[in-house]
């Protein structure tokens, strides 16, 4: 099977910049860079409910991960400003609600990003768990796996093809011109996020590649397993596919990114909702000696 993207000692290294306002985003990205992270990654929801009873997936008890005064910013908007001081770094979302919008207005700022960054953009893209959310854009969050089921090749089209034209259950336009297209086409990575067997199966049928939330070498060898499994299901065993999983700035080491990356992760972000701003300065220099004494060591062997 050949989906793996990065063979060791290839394995990257990014960024979640989930606490990060707009006044010390440009300083993070640089310092990320400077540091050796292949990405950075940024949060997304539209709005913030004053009350929510959907359950969060990711946290024990299924309470909202962080308050209600959260500020929210558009992850476009926030990856422009990152792609006009940097020149390698990859920019993605973790990730967007793509069955919130309108597939023409998430392209057009993909490809935006995508232009502006000669070809850095990442969309980091998952179905949303808020119902609330869905609420308030009146939009049926039950629909949201079928409308995503139409929103990706409606995307791809729109990247690399002279007309695109839909006619789908959720997404109807006759053809239209696209332009300009993303430097990446149809190529921009698209990768979902969830850890359910219905998101394993999305990202595997669908996707570029699958974010995880929290992973051990454990977890991440039984994702692997499994995504390895549904990808040869769906014909796709030698497409590459690769595999990002997230854990938390305490856990990073040398020996954890090495036994992640044998688990079969391609690359390991770094991020938590929790962790002050004020202490991001430190965890960047320490993760700049961790992936110097990571490429030192491969060097040697």
């Amino acid at each position: 099977m050949s989906r793996r993207t990065r063979p060791y000692p290839d394995v990257a290294v990014g960024v979640w910049m989930a606490v990060v306002e707009p006044d010390s985003l440009v300083d993070f990205a640089r310092r990320a860079e400077t540091a050796g992270c292949d990405s950075v990654w940024v949060p997304e929801h539209l709005i913030w409910p004053a009350t929510i009873t959907s359950p969060y997936p990711y946290k024990d008890g299924g309470g909202p991960p962080v308050p209600s005064s959260v500020n929210l910013y558009d992850p476009w908007a926030l990856l422009s400003a990152v792609a006009a001081v940097t020149t390698t770094i990859r920019l993605g979302t973790c990730v967007y609600v793509l069955p919130l919008r309108d597939p023409l207005v998430t392209a057009r700022a993909v490809a935006t990003l995508d232009v502006l960054s000669n070809g850095r953009a990442i969309l980091g893209a998952g179905l949303g768990w808020m119902k609330e959310e869905f609420d308030a854009a009146g939009i049926d969050f039950r629909t949201r796996a079928s409308r995503s089921d139409e929103i990706v090749p409606v995307l791809r089209s729109l990247w690399s093809q002279e007309l695109t034209r839909a006619s789908g259950r959720h997404i109807n336009f006759e053809p239209l011109y696209f332009y300009p297209k993303p430097p990446q086409g149809a190529s921009l990575p698209i990768v979902f996020g969830g850890d359910s067997e219905p998101a394993l199966r999305r990202a595997a049928r669908l996707g570029d590649g699958w974010l995880g939330t929290w992973c051990t070498p454990t977890s991440t060898r039984a994702y692997v397993t499994r995504l390895e499994e549904l990808l040869t299901e769906y014909g796709r065993a030698d497409e590459p596919f690769e595999v990002t999983v997230m854990i938390k700035p305490r856990e990073v080491s040398v020996d954890l990114i090495e036994e992640l990356h044998a688990a079969g992760a391609d690359r390991i972000c770094i991020g938590s909702p929790t962790v002050p701003l004020a202490v991001w300065p430190e965890i960047l220099d320490n993760l700049a000696v961790v992936l110097a004494k990571l490429r030192g060591d491969s060097a040697a062997r």
